[in-house]
């Protein structure tokens, strides 16, 4: 069974929210997802890899087509975790032996007040994460956070320690397209407001910045 989404003109998370709903009413085995920006693109990839489809993305430079495909005798309805991600995706795998720390990072600036002070003092706490060891399980950027992951970014090799010391990087989407800074993002998945809220429901505890 084959079904065709059009979710164009659509901010993210809906292109996933779109894609989550029609997977959990319908045992498909091929769906096409119409999407008119990156962001859509790699989320909805990223969520139906999930939920075991082969993805291929096809581009005109104004319309991408996110297709999925998977063997009939493995299309069955979407099996949910607490926020509708698939149950095989990395959220239901983190080893639970220590604590899940999330940090989301709202912001290039620690604080309010002085700017350079504050640009100063995120750097000298991202550099100092790698304390937290093992409890540090996700690391999130929104809003002009995320220009921390970006190429130019003064905490860009600290953060590539993190990400291979095991810690997933999560850097918002629609965020990267408003600042127009999709194409400069150096680490991290792009991500929306589902997984945000999935990883936030899973953290043992969440730090905003």
């Amino acid at each position: 069974m084959m079904k065709e989404l059009d979710c164009r003109k659509m901010d993210c998370p809906a292109p996933v929210l779109e894609t989550k709903k029609c997977l959990e009413n319908e045992p498909l085995s091929q769906i096409r997802v119409l999407v008119d920006n990156d962001a859509a693109i790699e989320n909805v990839s990223r969520f139906l890899t999930y939920a075991g489809f082969e993805v291929g993305v096809e581009s005109d430079g104004t319309m991408s087509v996110v297709e999925g495909t998977r063997d009939q005798a493995d299309a069955v309805k979407l099996s949910s975790g607490p926020t509708g991600q698939p149950a095989s995706s990395s959220e239901s795998s983190d080893n639970n032996s220590s604590a899940k720390i999330m940090v989301m990072a709202a912001s290039n600036k620690f604080g309010v007040g002085d700017d350079e002070l504050g640009a100063k003092l995120m750097i000298n706490f991202i550099k100092t994460l790698k304390e937290m060891g093992k409890d540090l399980w996700r690391l999130v950027f929104v809003n002009h956070g995320v220009t921390l992951a970006t190429m130019d970014s003064a905490v860009l090799d600290d953060l590539r320690e993190l990400e291979a010391s095991g810690v997933t990087i999560l850097v918002c989407g629609t965020c990267l397209t408003h600042l127009d800074l999709m194409e400069k993002k150096a680490i991290g998945q792009t991500t929306n407001m589902l997984d945000i809220v999935t990883a936030m429901q899973l953290a043992d505890k969440v730090i905003n910045l």
